[in-house]
């Protein structure tokens, strides 16, 4: 196990409450999560710390929410997010998850001026970007990139759902499929890159009970928050994450 302090501990287990919360509640508070674990652990190695995290919460959400879900958004997205996913593994050879992070913060800020554009110009915005290739090829393999170097892909998720104009039932549910397919894709590849070993593994487990708590805590609050407040909160937490991954 990890030689933490106490501080250190209650970060964790906040971490393990938020990481069940933003897979059934609002998944963009999951920005905030990779930012206080890397406080807590190196950069590198609270990447593969916090995968087997995230996809007990995966394994959680898709279970709740299993009739709610989009398949066509997932399906045009796959390939591309495929590719993110091929590239980042290289990128992790050669640079750290730290160099990159200055980079998904901008990148998240960008997608979220973008949206907010969306909503200024209403109709046509809705009928060209959502559909275009562009717009799903480049979400796709950012989507890939940004969740293999530092399980990041949260807030560009987010923001890419919203696009799409989903409700929040639909919202949750379609973003617990992608991301429970991408992180058992990138499971082996952590793997191999030596992120994810026993004594990780053992550390996970201790915080399967609080992660589930977090969960159930999710599921109450999403029925309680209307569409509108979902919806600011989604863009606001993205917002905070990415301003941590700048600074």
């Amino acid at each position: 196990m990890f030689d933490l302090s106490l501080l250190q501990w209650l970060l964790v287990i906040i971490c393990a409450i938020f990481i069940g919360f933003t897979k059934t509640g609002l998944p963009s508070l999951g920005i905030l999560v990779v930012t206080i674990l890397m406080t807590v652990f190196p950069a590198r190695e609270s990447v593969g710390i916090l995968l087997p995290m995230l996809l007990i919460g995966d394994l959680f959400a898709v279970t709740f929410y299993r009739r709610n879900v989009v398949w066509k958004y997932l399906v045009s997205l796959l390939p591309w997010v495929l590719l993110g996913i091929i590239t980042g593994y290289f990128v992790l050879e050669v640079v750290t998850s730290e160099q990159l992070q200055p980079l998904v913060g901008f990148i998240v800020l960008g997608i979220i001026l973008l949206h907010i554009l969306q909503e200024k110009l209403g109709g046509h915005f809705n009928q060209m970007l959502p559909q275009s290739l562009w717009f799903t090829s480049f979400m796709g393999i950012l989507g890939g990139l940004t969740t293999m170097v530092g399980n990041a892909a949260g807030g560009v998720m987010a923001i890419y759902l919203l696009v799409k104009g989903m409700p929040k039932q639909e919202f949750i549910g379609t973003g617990a499929w992608f991301f429970l397919s991408v992180n058992l894709i990138k499971f082996p590849f952590y793997l191999h890159l030596g992120l994810i070993n026993g004594n990780s593994l053992t550390f996970n487990l201790w915080m399967l009970p609080v992660i589930l708590l977090g969960a159930f805590i999710g599921v109450k609050v999403l029925h309680l928050l209307p569409q509108k407040v979902f919806r600011v909160l989604i863009l606001l937490f993205a917002a905070v994450g990415a301003v941590k991954l700048l600074f």
